[in-house]
């Protein structure tokens, strides 16, 4: 991988062939897990300038309509996260002379509180090229980390490393970006957007199994920035000038009343479930249902193939293709081939349902097919979530091919996540469009699709535990880290499902102390299970104070969910716990509060029905203890088998976070309720 210096630049043609796509991504770390940055990219025409505020792409804007540009969002990685970005460069109009790549924080927050800032672009094969690591970055809200430019008719790569003090908005306009960011037009907007996305998600629903003659008369869902776009309508309440203060995300409006006769009346489905009887049936409807809707729903078909390198432009699938192999043809379960400027993209697709683990001979078969043929990818399909530095199977790559085959693995929670993000949250480009996903998603989430994601933690899950109970689990017993390794796939697809109902990102923390290297972080882990019998995790949900964290001890039985909120920089303690307290007034009763105090030492605790009526309780004695913050906790029974089962594990700790977020970290965004009794004295 090349390295490179700021101020450096290197032609990407020098560094592949395959450089029509490219993945750019920006990384970061922090000691406590929880800093993080947002990425915006940058068309500028031969002046240095956008074209237009079009070509300004962000948090409020990710995708380019020619599909040049798509923001991939966040990924954890072993010290931090990283945010990516898909670039079509054969799609970058003629007149982008330049693509600038950039970060910021959002308020107060700066880039030298990060560690580790650094920018890698791969090639379409998801080899990485180079490398630019910012060691310099200082007090400054924005950052330029890279820039794409053309010399000819080549891309080159240069590495900036420029900051900024004036956050996003004040880099864009550098760049003639019209920013509108007045604080109370933005509130005003905002409100009026919850209002058209309630309306909108009724003309989603009203086509939920609409007549083929009336679909056109639903008003079409918001969002015209997709590879439709230019048949789109923009939505009255979209701000004619790009703005940076972050979009107001509303949750699902209530379901329309059912015209059944009674509760055995089952409404028709486009992909009826109830018929598959075997694995083999489920694979094949399963892939067959995806794959339509890919090539049917653009923006979708997109969002998925944009991360492994595939152009923009006219996308088709296939099922059940057969492909010469030997004395044998092989049958890979479907072929996706996107073509743009008469070239093709191929990717064969291989997939499994339920707990069917991926064969490495049949991949490598496909693979080597891949390379004879000149395909690009080979993408597997199952229920299994990839980690950090592992391969789901193992395959061989032959280093003397010239044609690179990449090889990339989609979880079927993830496809889940990326069709409620569109559908629930950003919209698509037309109410057909909308149906489609909406029945996709109903398919993958009915009991007999087989398509329900992770939802076994592993032969080692039960000697363990017996182990913990007994006290016979020793340090460095494989079986350890096998259910490290099931505990991490949980959390990741927990933060997809939880991400996709929120339409927020949800990311696992990685604590840059534990260690850069995935595998010796793991063994770590395992060990820490031997001695104390617990699994842990973090997650980061954007918008919310604190992190949420999820401890689940084997030894006990119990999983505890909590988060840890630090008390205002003004104001006085009692108003403090007062206030809390009014915010809880919809949480569980059974919610636990503790005060953290300076110095470690544990502060005054008790249940949230306790402290109702007597906020006070919360204070610790003695005023001279300095309050740092408050922890909330809710306690539940674990789950003892290993499956998704009621009473499985899994089933437990997706039930935990979920009721833990939506009856006790909502309510910490919203304004407490306004008191209706008399102020306390100045002096409380």
């Amino acid at each position: 991988m090349h390295e490179m210096t700021k101020g450096s630049n290197v032609a990407l043609q020098v560094l592949s062939e395959d450089v029509g796509s490219v993945i750019v991504s920006l990384g970061w770390g922090s000691p406590t897990g929880e800093g993080d940055a947002d990425v915006s990219v940058l068309l500028l025409d031969t002046n240095g300038k956008v074209r237009s505020d079009a070509d300004f792409y962000f948090y409020n804007n990710p995708v380019a309509a020619d599909g040049s540009v798509q923001l991939l969002g966040k990924t954890p990685t072993e010290d931090g996260n990283e945010d990516r970005i898909s670039f079509d460069l054969t799609a970058v109009p003629a007149d982008v002379e330049r693509v600038v790549i950039a970060a910021s924080r959002y308020g107060e927050a700066r880039f030298g509180e990060l560690e580790d800032l650094k920018v890698t672009l791969a090639d379409a094969a998801g080899e990485n090229l180079l490398r630019f690591a910012i060691a310099d970055a200082a007090e400054v809200s924005a950052i330029i980390f890279g820039e794409l430019y053309r010399r000819g008719e080549e891309w080159k790569f240069r590495a900036v490393g420029q900051g900024y003090d004036s956050g996003l908005a004040g880099l864009a306009t550098d760049f003639g970006v019209d920013i509108e960011d007045d604080a109370a037009e933005v509130e005003a907007r905002a409100e009026v957007e919850e209002r058209v996305a309630v309306e909108e998600r009724v003309a989603v629903e009203a086509v939920a199994a609409p007549a083929p003659e009336t679909l056109d008369a639903v008003p079409a869902p918001r969002r015209p920035d997709t590879a439709e776009a230019g048949s789109a309508t923009q939505s009255p309440a979209r701000a004619a000038r790009p703005r940076t203060a972050k979009k107001k995300v509303t949750l699902a409006g209530a379901t329309r009343k059912s015209l059944a006769e009674n509760e055995s009346w089952r409404e028709a489905r486009l992909f009826p479930v109830s018929v598959l009887k075997s694995d083999r049936d489920r694979e094949m409807r399963a892939t067959s249902v995806l794959l339509s809707v890919m090539a049917q729903v653009p923006e979708f078909g997109r969002r998925l193939t944009a991360a492994f390198g595939a152009p923009a432009g006219r996308m088709e699938t296939f099922a059940e293709v057969s492909l010469p192999h030997g004395d044998t043809p092989r049958r890979p379960d479907g072929v996706i081939r996107v073509e743009r400027a008469g070239k093709l993209w191929t990717a064969l697709v291989e997939t499994k349902t339920n707990g069917n683990s991926l064969r490495a001979e049949q991949v490598q078969a496909y693979m080597d097919i891949a390379a004879r043929r000149g395909y690009e990818a080979v993408i597997t399909l199952s229920n299994d979530v990839a980690l950090e530095g592992s391969q789901i199977v193992d395959v061989k790559i032959d280093g003397r091919r010239k044609h690179k085959v990449a090889l990339w693995h989609l979880s079927w929670a993830e496809v889940a996540h990326q069709a409620q993000m569109l559908l629930r949250h950003e919209g698509v480009g037309n109410a057909a469009h909308a149906w489609l996903l909406q029945e996709l998603l109903h398919y993958l989430q009915h009991e007999n699709s087989g398509c329900h994601g992770f939802q076994n933690m592993g032969s080692a899950w039960v000697p363990v535990r017996n182990g913990i109970d007994d006290e016979t689990l020793c340090q460095g017993d494989p079986r350890a880290l096998e259910v490290v390794e099931s505990w991490e796939r949980l959390v990741r697809q927990v933060c997809l499902r939880l991400g996709g109902e929120l339409g927020q990102k949800v990311l696992p923390v990685q604590r840059a102390k534990r260690g850069a290297d995935p595998g010796a972080r793991r063994a770590l882990l395992a060990d820490q299970l031997c001695l104390d019998g617990r699994l842990q995790a973090e997650l980061r949900i954007e918008g919310t104070p604190g992190v949420l964290a999820i401890n689940a001890d084997l030894r006990t039985g119990k999983l505890r969910t909590s988060v840890e909120i630090p008390s205002p920089d003004q104001g006085y303690p009692l108003t403090w716990a007062k206030r809390l307290v009014r915010r809880l007034a919809e949480a569980p009763a059974d919610l636990h509060v503790e005060t953290l105090v300076e110095g470690g030492t544990g502060g005054p605790r008790g249940t949230l029905e306790r402290l109702r009526p007597e906020p006070a309780d919360l204070l610790p004695k003695g005023n001279a203890t300095r309050i740092t913050g408050f922890r909330l906790s809710l306690l539940k029974g674990m789950g003892s088998t290993r499956g998704n089962a009621e009473s499985g594990f899994i089933r437990s700790v997706d039930d935990a976070v979920h009721r833990f977020y939506t009856t006790v970290v909502v309510h910490l965004d919203r304004p407490a309720p306004r008191r209706t009794a008399p102020k306390e004295p100045a002096g409380a």
